[in-house]
């Protein structure tokens, strides 16, 4: 028995050795760790082959020594094993420190046993006519036995909770080393005690070591694996097709069964079917991926598929499985989601960028098609939404959006630019110019309980250069459209060469206004203003452009440029300092008269118009009053308080204030009751607009009357004859400008006309 063992232990040892080496070799995280518990093992079992081959006591006794350390340090390596094996972490140092102490504390005392023999002594036992000195165990022993099954049953209880809380296909691992190690510890507890001279417990050890090098290196469940897979394809979401070589189908799982309709029995009708829906698309050996769909439009069906090839262990082509997503929800998704980046979410109509993208495609893809670029435009929508709430303008846009819908064809490409403008393209032969300024003329837009006539100005461009940008398609049709926006009468308006050569023309006298003001090409004219006896008390400075290649320039041929571009500020700071620069003169040469000078709406946006006027009267020393600052009721149509307050503190540093072009409007009393103003000019094309002279002429006396009574001053402009003027005059009207007492001048001549005086015809 004792050779048996003997040969046992040698090759545990052999093989412990050659296990902890491979293992060292391991790329596994775990390696290093599994190669210091197989060392670990062999240290006992070395001590055992050494008890049993020993026939006399101190050989014997050494091989105890060694038997008993190593199992210190065995199980130490084992705690570690386990910790890491079942990814455990220590929540504390604590535990481990202990343990560590308790393990030392044993190490320690078995290096005083030979002196004080506190652990264990030795006693022969005849075994086999061969003498076998078993241990005789004392308190040391039972400290030590004590410390290796209490760390021995933290590793159990720790393989016990992992076993129990993974799942199946892990659990097994754990389950067969924690029987294993459970298996070891029994059969050490009956060496124990059953005082058998030979532990032959240690093959436990053994074998327990080979297994978790096994179980934690290279055990791979291949059965549970399988049912996993089986269970995995089975439960999949995807529809699974199984083909064999031949490319006949031999398996589905259930999505495949809902989608084909067939069972388990008629698995052979398989391929029949899926290529009556999507074709040849079965058992190619080969990987490849493809979309298809199914049905048209809302109802259509989107599916991915994917086929790949399987070789058997030699390379050969032994079958392939085919997959079939439904991702029509993913689809129809994306769709809704590119439609609301490309589709005004109020209106439905395509959004500008994608329109101007789909223009440019369309014109680049068919050239030699005419087609008209039309923008549409919503006469003063703000006030729509300023009186009937911004649900109503809503209702308004969708209104328009769904006329837009009803009015254009299929070949039409139409959307919703920004706030109140539409645009869109259109074929030229199905663009009827009086068709459209039937349609967009006048209609109206209600909700119930409340109407509106909505009226639409449509500018049109012809589109000529194929390779200009959209924006600028689009802004060549807004400036046809800009020349009539203020017309009741007319709803459609043409891009021609007329309004080229307008913007053209725009363009090259805004690079030369620079130069023009510090050249002194634009300057001031003056405009008589007299009293009720013809006397010359004021002017009004207007600006002139004498060009150097064009001549005389008509205001009529800048001024609105600028205002539109929002040059008009340089050309009005220019005026007010050249305003104050007469003014200065002629208070030192004593003459007593003011000067008025306009403010364009473009000022109020681009500069702190009260402090500019003010810095400029205190620089040059002027009389606030002699500046006369003139506004039109426009100005007053947006922001208004801020304007208000803007008059107010020009009042209160001594300007006065004037109101230009009053009547020619339609807010003027509604605004008179709370305008700061001072003056109200009264222009004479407000009696040239209608045939009833003797109800106009009515209106105006009773405004002047009105101005009267609040304390403002009346000055009728534009006066032309000796009838005007006397007709006026009879109506309590004091002040007067007109052609009838002198058009507008230069400075020195108007200078001159104030010496030799104005007396009406």
């Amino acid at each position: 028995m004792r050779d048996q063992f003997s040969v046992i232990f040698v090759f545990l040892i052999i093989a412990l050795a050659s296990c902890s080496a491979a293992a060292k070799q391991s790329k596994k995280t775990i390696g290093s760790t599994v190669s210091l518990f197989m060392a670990s093992i062999t240290p006992p079992i070395i001590g055992n082959l050494i008890i049993i081959r020993s026939g006399t006591v101190v050989p014997a006794t050494i091989g105890y020594y060694i038997y008993f350390l190593g199992m210190d340090f065995m199980i130490w390596s084992l705690l570690k094993f386990a910790v890491e094996y079942c990814g455990y972490k220590w929540s504390t140092n604590a535990g481990r420190v202990i343990m560590e102490i308790l393990l030392a504390v044993d190490i320690l005392q078995y290096g005083f046993d030979p002196f004080l023999h506190q652990a264990f002594t030795t006693e022969p036992v005849p075994v086999d006519g061969f003498n076998y000195y078993r241990l005789v165990p004392r308190l040391g022993q039972a400290y030590h036995r004590a410390v290796v099954y209490g760390v021995l049953a933290v590793v159990i209880i720790m393989l016990v909770i992992k076993t129990v809380r993974s799942s199946r296909i892990y659990s097994e691992r754990y389950s067969v080393i924690l029987g294993t190690l459970i298996l070891a510890a029994v059969w050490q507890t009956f060496y124990i005690f059953s005082r058998t001279p030979v532990d032959r417990s240690m093959i436990g050890f053994g074998i327990f070591g080979l297994l978790i090098f096994y179980f934690s290196l290279y055990y791979r469940p291949m059965r549970l694996l399988d049912r996993m897979l089986a269970n995995i394809a089975s439960e999949m979401p995807e529809a699974l097709f199984l083909f064999d070589s031949g490319g006949k189908c031999i398996w589905g799982n259930e999505p495949a069964k809902e989608l084909t309709g067939i069972d388990e029995n008629t698995f052979d009708k398989m391929d029949t079917i899926l290529g009556g829906k999507f074709g040849d698309c079965l058992g190619k050996p080969d990987n490849w991926f493809s979309g298809f769909v199914l049905g048209e439009d809302d109802e259509a069906q989107y599916f991915v598929i994917e086929n790949h090839h399987v070789n058997d262990d030699k390379g050969r082509f032994a079958g392939s499985f085919l997959t079939v997503r439904d991702n029509t929800g993913e689809q129809r998704k994306l769709r809704r989601e590119m439609y609301n980046a490309t589709h005004d979410r109020l209106t439905g109509l395509h959004t500008r960028e994608y329109l101007y993208q789909r223009i440019s495609e369309l014109v680049q893809n068919s050239p030699d098609v005419r087609r008209y670029i039309v923008v549409l435009n919503i006469r003063n929508f703000k006030v729509v939404n300023d009186i009937f709430t911004n649900e109503f303008g809503d209702k308004v846009l969708i209104y328009l959006a769904e006329r837009i819908r009803a009015t254009l064809s299929d070949n039409s490409l139409y959307g919703r630019i920004a706030g109140d403008i539409f645009a869109a393209c259109v074929p030229v032969d199905e663009f009827d110019m009086d068709e459209m300024e039937r349609r967009f003329s006048d209609y109206t837009v209600g909700d119930g309980s409340v109407e509106y006539n909505i009226l639409v100005h449509l500018g049109v461009y012809e589109i000529t250069e194929q390779n200009i940008d959209v924006s600028v398609m689009i802004d060549r049709a807004s400036l046809a459209l800009s020349t009539i926006k203020d017309d009741y009468h007319k709803h459609v308006a043409v891009y021609d060469e007329a309004l080229r050569r307008n913007m053209l023309w725009g363009q090259h006298i805004s690079n030369q206004l620079t130069d023009a003001l510090t050249d002194g090409q634009i300057r001031p004219y003056l405009q008589a203003i007299v009293d009720k006896s013809g006397r010359i008390v004021g002017a009004e400075a207007l600006a002139r452009w004498i060009h150097p290649s064009e001549g005389f320039l008509s205001p009529g041929l800048f001024i609105p440029v600028f205002e539109k571009n929002g040059m008009i500020v340089e050309v009005d700071r220019f005026m007010w300092k050249s305003a104050c620069e007469i003014l200065s003169r002629w208070q030192k040469e004593g003459v007593d008269l003011f000067i008025s000078v306009n403010i364009s709406p473009k000022d109020f946006y681009f500069m702190d118009v009260a402090a500019e006027i003010r810095g400029l009267v205190k620089e040059y020393g002027v009389d606030p009053s002699r500046l006369r600052v003139e506004i039109t009721e426009t100005v007053m149509m947006t922001d208004i308080e801020s304007k208000m307050k803007i008059l107010d503190e020009l009042r209160e540093a001594g300007f006065i204030v004037e109101m230009d072009d009053f009547g020619s409007g339609y807010s003027s009393l509604n605004m008179l009751k709370d305008m700061p103003v001072d003056v109200l000019k009264i222009d004479m094309k407000f009696l040239s607009r209608t045939e009833d002279t003797v109800r106009a002429q009515t209106i105006v006396r009773n405004i002047i009357n009105l101005s009267d009574d609040l304390g403002i001053s009346a000055l009728t402009e534009g006066v032309e004859t000796e009838s005007q003027y006397k007709v006026l005059s009879g109506m309590g009207c004091r002040m007067f400008q007109g052609y009838y007492f002198s058009k507008p001048i230069p400075v020195g001549d108007f200078e001159e006309l104030t010496r030799s005086g104005i007396t009406p015809a």
